[in-house]
């Protein structure tokens, strides 16, 4: 099993036929079942061509009626992501991976709300993607570094992402799925989300998150791992090893009321019962600590 997606997903390219869209749809139909699972792209104005064999539709709604798709992936410009989280939201699409990086603040408060009781899932916006290995990935992830197997990622960043899927592969350890949540201060999917999801995967064996300063889902989602969770996890938060003011983050990362430091985050992390690293590369062995495979 895997959460979000997989190889039966029929997925929805929202700007295909611009350069990064059309890029990151051919590498991504090039993967395991990409092919069968991109069924439609999306650009306005241009309904009717194909895109690497791909039907263009003017419409999210136009193309899901067409090709009963449930995913859609979106590379839109950052003025027009938000509109196009809308339309897929409008248009019935339960699943939305928003890659765009930069969506207006505004924009997306105001998205959000809409989305509000309309049951679709937001992924992003400014995160890598999401890929469920040997089967299907959306998004900009390289996907020769990761290999199926029993373990969740759950992450902000899109590098720590790849680093993490690399030391675990490394060591034998393949992936159930990998959820970029990216670093924006209004998204999607926050780390509790994935996590209850990966919790509830029977084919989950143990989860690895990666956090960074600012804001404070991790520490909410620490307390929900200290009452609810039942695999073993491994975090590292970005920022630990550097000296202050100049800790990694991303641009939309606050710190405020006393939460949100890479302090706090680990404390909270630790006294969950989570094993936290303070070696970005030493990740798959804290893994494996958690799992009590050391």
């Amino acid at each position: 099993m895997a959460i979000l997606i997989d190889g039966n997903s029929r997925v929805i390219t929202q700007g295909i036929t611009g350069k990064t869209g059309q890029f990151h749809t051919q590498n991504c139909a090039a993967y395991a079942n990409g092919k069968k699972a991109f069924v439609a792209g999306v650009t306005p104005g241009k309904g009717g061509q194909t895109v690497e064999g791909i039907p263009v539709f003017d419409s999210v709604a136009e193309a899901k009626r067409e090709t009963a798709a449930d995913v859609s992936v979106i590379y839109v410009p950052p003025p027009f992501a938000a509109a196009a989280i809308d339309e897929a939201v409008d248009a019935g699409i339960k699943t939305i991976i928003c890659i765009t990086e930069g969506v207006p603040v505004k924009d997306m408060i105001i998205t959000r709300h809409k989305m509000r009781n309309s049951g679709a899932v937001l992924v992003g916006p400014n995160c890598p993607g999401v890929i469920t290995p040997g089967e299907l990935k959306i998004g900009i992830m390289p996907g020769y570094i990761h290999t199926p197997g029993r373990i969740g990622v759950v992450s902000r960043s899109g590098t720590l992402t790849y680093e993490v899927v690399d030391q675990l592969t490394k060591l034998g350890m393949g992936q159930s799925s990998c959820v970029g949540i990216g670093g924006d201060p209004v998204n999607g999917l926050k780390h509790l989300d994935v996590m209850r999801m990966f919790n509830d995967d029977p084919e989950t064996d143990a989860v690895v998150m990666c956090g960074e300063i600012g804001g404070s889902d991790e520490e909410e989602c620490a307390e929900w791992i200290s009452q609810n969770m039942t695999k073993p996890v491994a975090a590292f938060i970005a920022g630990v090893t550097a000296p202050p003011g100049k800790r990694m983050g991303h641009a939309g990362a606050i710190i405020a009321g006393g939460r949100g430091t890479a302090e706090d985050k680990i404390k909270a992390l630790e006294q969950a019962g989570v094993n936290v690293t303070a070696n970005p590369a030493e990740i798959g062995l804290a893994l494996r600590q958690a799992m009590k495979l050391d």
